[in-house]
């Protein structure tokens, strides 16, 4: 409900008998018309009517004038606020729909005879007590031009005030001086020339060309100068295809020459190694002057062709370099998303996106979303490619404003883009720019348009390109605009012809970032770093550190009593029993990595206790809610814990958290689970990012994913992390995917993240039953001295007695010393293999070369045999017949009978002592 909407086409008889009402005990109605009564009465005292003005008015119970019309016109008034981008001439190509926006006199008991009177209303928008023709003229010239203002959704009354004040008072006066007008122009015969330069050069190359939509160009230049003038230092974007090489060419300084190479295919990646990806794909970083003098880096992040997966990795992105360059200052760097119409509608990492932007742990400080409305998604018109009236209506759901403005009036544009910049720096919130355009051609340009919108492409061939539009119009303005329009068009031809006979550019000079510095200081993996983890123990000191903030609380802060116990446990475990606990070797990692300089940063839902009330990282005072941080209280450390319970996204928060990992690579940055099969919900992330980052996007990227795994009777859904998925992605040491059984190795392998030279994902198919088992213990000893294990070998069972060897990984290792205990069996070896990938193939066969005489060697899984570990098993490592013992093969990963579960288990476990 916004702040207004208690008017509406309200009965002028019960809103008569509210002000009498009123006029009794102000108190007495609803706060809204509260509000509006306090202005009517303003109105009336500031502009007195005259006699003779209407019919004779009606009296309140205070004596105020109150007349029927005067409400109704006020009603008017309201209803172009709200309704009149309606019928807003935005369409470049198309004939306006009729949306009934309902914003006729008969609609407000008005008519023409009514045109002549003056009303206390035209106050409300500035002019003054004015006619009704005045008024009406003056909506139509605010509300019905190229602009279409959608705003009254919001229900901040600050926000709500500042806006009217901007599209009521601001949108009048913008005039482009000489030299802006020059911009502009000069920014679309870039665009332009750019376009026609492909044209010519690539007939039929697939481009994702901007024609239709160059007035972009123009707005992202002005986005960045204003920006630049209101404080920002980096601008960061996000974008699909269309009109991505453009953007690479006239707003990051790319080279032509640098475009034509990877045309031609002769291009060379930056880094060594890699596959890389199709031209448009690619991201691109510059540093480029504006007009005022300022200097501003721009970044344009790598997407795949799931259009708006990027979205999250931008604000993820942005979060980081917030958080580590700019001080918290989120003022300072800017995402902007460039959205598709059917893209933004059909979406849904969209809505989770726009639905995280206020929330403490995913706030970036606002975000422009520029919409390139070209009315076609692919080959579908928009009647079928959503229900809603606009592309833009997710934007409702947070307040956003949208500008709906018509491509064809660059002002116009650059208007809403500076409007939307300003915005943004002033409120800390979203806000999107819809601009209607077309596209010239199909889908990509070997696409024929015709076959599926004839009617619409006619039009199209025979429209002229938002830069001639421009030309003609500062033609018909006037002589000095006409003048600068016949010079530009000489400049446009001398442009298009030195870019057709490759006429050298010089690159952009670029100075490096404290982050990217960082980056260039690592090197990229090599086979044989993974022959042996690098040494990640830590001083008994440090641990000291860390254990006294974890078992400490600040005086009077009051836990729960099951949080108490929990306090007593943790003391002991480090200071009495030196013996940890899961959560204990978890929750020394972080400390220890804060206390060397290191941020450590983990998302998902309920992390902050765990979801198996395990961590609790987060305490919270009984009487008061009151949280409490014990990682934020390390003596000594610099670096912040930051831990945050997510919103109930997978695709958006794990992109985010790529992003956040791809920014700064000194942070250990995590996105856990609340089920392993639930990140089931961001495979698009995982097949288009976190598997291929370094060899498709020339990124390194060290973020971890926790994915609780194990089958415990808890039915299909929270069983199994879908492992076989992970380590069907890797190849080429691409990332790290492990099992882990011990609180020191998980230690370890949380701190060698940031000890290698070189990042790499790491996937965890993390435990339920063994963050609280009592042989998943490990001594503090082996926290202060050692290295990941990548493989664990067998101290119970000698190897000349073993007849028979399992192998293992995971949860089920328990399981199997369990019933070898039980059944005091001697002769059957157990080892865990922790690591799945990169596999540690020499480790193995050092081990399995000591069994001489064991006759048996078998790979267990608790998995049913088309998923876990076996098919990757088979694929690297053919060289030994291994024999599976496993569920059979299912569709579902697991039984919902929990009689079931246990019946299957045990002939797993009987089986590997057979």
């Amino acid at each position: 409900m916004s702040n207004y909407s208690y008017l509406g086409n309200a009965d002028p008889k019960a809103i008569e008998a509210l002000y009498q009402q009123y006029s009794q005990d102000p108190s007495s109605v609803e706060e809204g018309w509260k509000k509006f009564f306090e202005g009517f009465e303003f109105a009336q005292e500031s502009f007195p009517m005259l006699p003779g003005d209407q019919k004779e008015p009606k009296k309140g119970g205070s004596g105020a004038l109150v007349s029927d019309k005067e409400v109704q016109v006020r009603n008017l008034i309201h209803a172009y606020r709200t309704r009149a981008h309606l019928r807003s001439k935005t369409n470049p190509v198309r004939e306006r729909r009729d949306r009934k926006p309902i914003l006729e006199l008969e609609d407000f008991g008005l008519s023409e005879a009514d045109l002549n009177t003056e009303f206390n209303c035209g106050a409300e928008i500035g002019i003054g007590r004015a006619t009704l023709k005045k008024i009406i003229d003056s909506l139509k010239y605010i509300y019905e031009g190229t602009v279409g203002f959608e705003y009254m959704s919001v229900r901040d009354p600050e926000k709500l005030k500042w806006l009217r004040e901007k599209i009521e008072k601001e949108a009048l006066a913008f005039k482009p001086s000489t030299e802006q007008r020059k911009r502009i122009l000069n920014k679309l015969n870039e665009a332009v020339v750019f376009e026609n330069f492909l044209h010519t050069k690539y007939l039929g190359q697939k481009r994702f060309s901007l024609e239709g939509g160059e007035t972009t160009i123009p707005a992202l230049d002005a986005i960045i100068n204003k920006g630049a003038e209101l404080g920002v230092k980096e601008v960061m974007v996000g974008m699909a295809h269309r009109g991505r090489l453009n953007v690479l060419a006239n707003i990051m300084g790319k080279t032509y020459e640098q475009i034509f190479n990877e045309f031609e295919g002769n291009a060379k990646p930056d880094l060594t190694m890699g596959d890389g990806d199709v031209k448009y794909h690619m991201g691109y970083s510059s540093q480029v002057d504006t007009p005022s003098g300022e200097k501003v880096e721009i970044k344009l992040a790598p997407n795949p062709s799931h259009l708006e997966a990027v979205n999250p990795v931008v604000e993820g992105f942005v979060r980081a370099k917030g958080d580590a360059e700019y001080d918290n200052d989120r003022s300072k760097i800017l995402p902007v998303l460039i959205h598709g119409d059917a893209a933004v509608a059909g979406q849904g990492v969209v809505y989770e996106v726009v639905q995280m932007s206020q929330l403490e742990g995913y706030r970036t400080g606002g975000t422009i979303h520029f919409v390139i409305n070209n009315q076609v998604g692919f080959t579908t018109d928009f009647d079928d490619a959503r229900s809603s009236v606009y592309c833009t209506d997710v934007a409702k759901m947070i307040d956003a404003p949208v500008l709906h403005v018509n491509g064809d009036d660059p002002e116009a544009v650059v208007f809403c883009v500076q409007f939307a910049t300003e915005y943004r720096q002033k409120f800390g919130s979203d806000i999107f720019v819809d601009m209607v355009c077309y596209r010239r051609h199909g889908h990509n340009e070997s696409d024929e348009p015709k076959f599926t919108q004839p009617s619409l492409y006619n039009k199209i061939s025979k429209h002229p390109n938002p830069r001639e539009v421009y030309n003609k119009k500062l033609i018909e303005m006037g002589e000095v605009e006409g003048e600068l329009a016949k010079n530009m068009d000489k400049e446009f031809r001398s442009m298009l012809q030195d870019r057709l006979d490759m006429v050298k550019q010089e690159p952009l000079p670029y100075v490096y970032q404290p982050l990217e510095e960082a980056w260039r200081n690592l090197r990229r993996s090599k086979p044989e770093d993974f022959d042996l983890s690098p040494e990640t123990g830590v001083k008994e000191e440090e641990i000291n550190k860390v254990a006294e903030a974890l078992t400490t609380i600040p005086s009077g802060f009051k836990p729960i009593k099951q949080i108490e116990k929990q306090l007593k446990q943790r003391k002991d475990m480090f200071f009495k029993d030196k013996q940890l606990n899961w959560a204990g070797g978890e929750l020394l990692a972080y400390g220890t990595l804060l206390l060397e300089g290191n941020p450590v940063r983990l998302t998902g839902q309920d992390v902050q206790r765990g979801t198996f009330s395990h961590r609790h990282a987060v305490l919270h005072d009984a009487n008061t809610n009151e949280a409490y941080n014990s990682l934020n209280h390390i003596e000594g450390a610099e670096q912040k814990f930051e831990i945050y319970n997510s919103l109930l996204s997978e695709f958006g928060v794990m992109g985010f958290e790529f992003g956040y990992a791809m920014a700064n690579p000194n942070a250990l940055t995590i996105w856990e689970a609340q089920f392993g099969d639930f990140a089931n919900g961001a495979q698009v992330m995982i097949d288009q990012f976190v598997s291929c980052s370094e060899t498709k996007w020339q990124r390194m990227n060290g973020l971890v994913l926790l994915l609780p795994h194990g089958y415990e009777g808890q039915g299909p859904e929270h069983s199994n992390a879908r492992p076989e998925r992970y380590l069907q992605l890797c190849a080429e040491y691409n990332m790290v995917v492990s099992n882990i059984t011990t609180p020191a190795n998980f230690f370890h392998a949380l701190r060698r993240q940031l000890t290698w030279e070189f990042r790499k994902p790491l996937v965890v198919m993390s435990p339920k039953s063994l963050l609280r088992h009592p042989k998943a213990v490990s001594d503090l000893s082996e926290f202060t001295s050692g290295r990941f294990q990548e493989v664990i070998a067998d101290d119970t069972v000698k190897p000349a007695s073993a007849r028979k060897v399992v192998l293992c990984s995971g949860k089920v290792y328990y399981d199997l010393i369990e019933k070898r205990e039980k059944d005091k069996i001697k002769d059957v070896a157990i080892i865990r293999l922790e690591q799945l990938h990169p596999f540690p193939k020499k480790q193995i066969n050092d081990l399995l070369a000591k069994y001489t005489k064991a006759e048996d060697f078998v790979w267990l899984q608790e998995e049913p045999e088309n998923m876990g570990y076996w098919n990757y098993i088979q694929r690297i490592y053919p060289e030994r017949s291994l024999k599976l013992i496993s569920r059979k093969a299912s569709a579902s990963p697991a039984t919902g009978f929990a009689k079931v579960h246990a019946e299957e288990q045990e002939l797993i476990i009987e089986k590997a002592f057979a």
